[in-house]
Formats: structure tokens, sequence, C-alpha cells
């Protein structure tokens, strides 16, 4: 018999859903997001995948920015947790597109907590109104250096329970209820190191626009056969593919949020497929071959 171990098995635990890989935001136009996206926070347009000009797919470690152009633009109501290498290097960046952005909605500077300034972010929003958080690598997202770590959304008060509740009795999910690191807020893993967060507000928030994001899950038919029973299948895209845009009650069926999920199965074809993520600081002036990559995950410790 095997000695007894002493990790925390149920730390390495994900629940159901095991990849949360794109949230698609519609924008304006396609040169605002390169300046944006590509030039400003250092991003990598993916090179094989919907390279014409009404669509971009943006690369983010293992996750992705969707953006295709179509007027009115939108705006998830909330926040989007970003992780970058190198935070200097992103706010030099991030002032090189300022003239390119200007009469946007952009702007940029150090994270705060109430009114204290951080250290280890940099708070943006994007030419178009959302709000980022960028968390510098190493500090509270294991090896990931390049990612998407969390959304963080905006809910009514006395909705985080139940959407709690609607993750873990529906999709299967590990999700929990609390008021870590503020008001009360449901948090729900959706793959290594990344979750969804619902977090209540006092705020009026406004109408929801269409935005969607999109998630993997292994167990594909039992949340697809409870969220048909409950009326709330929006698309049956495909075999591998359906959608759901409505977070209820799962005892009253009271809606509590909408955000579209894009629901795949990892059988579906583009599970798990690499995405290519350049390193931003190789320029014609002092270009080094064999960095022209970046990976998503940070350097073995020596």
């Amino acid at each position: 018999m095997a000695k007894k171990a002493s990790f925390d098995r149920a730390a390495e635990d994900t629940g159901n859903i095991v990849a949360l890989e794109h949230v698609n935001l519609t924008v304006t136009d396609q040169i605002t997001a390169t300046d944006f996206y590509v030039t400003g926070l250092g991003l990598t347009r993916d090179p094989y995948l919907n390279t014409a000009s009404h669509n971009m797919w943006v690369n983010v470690g293992r996750s992705q920015f969707h953006l295709p152009s179509r007027s009115p633009q939108q705006v998830l109501r909330g926040r989007i947790g970003l992780v970058m290498p190198d935070l200097d290097r992103l706010a030099k960046r991030l002032e090189s597109v300022k003239k390119n952005l200007k009469g946007t909605k952009f702007k940029f500077g150090p994270a705060k907590n109430g009114t204290r300034k951080r250290n280890d972010a940099i708070d943006i929003i994007c030419p178009w109104g959302n709000r980022m958080r960028c968390h510098a690598a190493g500090t509270k997202f294991g090896p990931m250096a390049l990612g998407i770590p969390y959304l963080e959304f905006d809910v009514p008060r006395g909705a985080a329970k139940g959407i709690a509740k609607f993750y873990r009795e529906i999709y299967g999910a590990d999700s929990r209820f609390s008021s870590r690191d503020g008001a009360p807020a449901a948090f729900v893993p959706v793959g290594y190191r990344q979750e969804l967060i619902f977090r209540e507000t006092k705020a009026k928030l406004p109408k929801y626009d269409g935005h969607h994001i999109q998630i993997y899950i292994a167990d594909f038919s039992g949340p697809h056969t409870k969220l048909l029973e409950r009326g709330l299948i929006t698309e049956e895209t495909n075999p591998f593919q359906y959608r759901v845009v409505d977070i209820v009650d799962v005892d009253s069926g009271k809606k509590l949020f909408q955000v579209e999920h894009e629901v795949r199965s990892m059988t579906h074809p583009l599970y798990a497929r690499s995405f290519v993520n350049r390193d931003p600081e190789q320029s014609l002036r002092d270009f080094v071959p064999g960095h022209e990559d970046r990976s998503w995950a940070l350097p073995l410790a020596s």
C-alpha cells in the first residue's frame, strides 16, 4: 500500500467546467481594436482563424478575445481580469497608443483598493468602455504568466447566492458563495486558475447588450438536460455546442442575471487548440532570433 499522501487533493479540483476559452465583445472597427489589443496590451492576433477585416480573434495565453466589428459595441458589466508578464512594459505600450486612441474611452493607471494605489496591477478602460485589471505575473494566479484568470460581473443585490447554486446544481461547478474581497459574491471555477465572479452591487446595471463567454465542460449532456427542462437553451448550435443566456434561481425559476454562455463539449474540434502568443518586446531594433514566442506560463524556478 502506498504511503498516505500529504497533498491537498481538493485544491486541484476544477469541477465540471474545464476551461474558459473566450470572451466575445463587439467593437466598432478593427483598426482601433488592433491599436489597443495588439499594440497596447501586447497580445497576438490568431494567425489561423478569422483573419478577415470584419472579425479578430486575439490570443491571451490559453484564452482569447473575440472581437467582431458590429454596432453598437458591447461592454461587459463588470471587469475583465488579465495577467501580464511585465507591468512596466505594459504601461509603456499603453502610453504609446494614447495618441491613436484619443477621442475614445481609453485610459489607464495604477489599480486602486478604495483610494489607495496598488503596485501589482494596472486598471484599464478599453476604447469602448470595458474595464480591465491587469495583474503582475507571479502574484496570486499560480504559474500563469499571460491569460484571463477571471471575469468579474456586477450583479443585483441578493443574486449571488442563487447564482452560486445555479452553477453548482446545473453545471456541476464547485461554486461557492462568500464575501471574499468585498461585497457578497458567487465564485465559480471555470478551469485551471480561472473563475467567474458574480459580485453584488447597489449600482444600477445597464441593460444586457449580448456579449458572451465560452466555456468547455466535461459532462456535456447532463447540464443540457437540466437546462432544457427549464426552457433555458437558446440555441442548439451543433452536436458539440449549445447556448444559454439566463441564470436563474433553481428553485423558483426567477431570473437572476443574463450573460450568454457558449457551451462546448470536450469533443469540440477547437478544444485544446494551441494558441500562438508572441513576445511584444521584439522589434526591428533589438530583435533576437528564437525569442519571438511567449509562454503562457512562468518559467520553472532554478
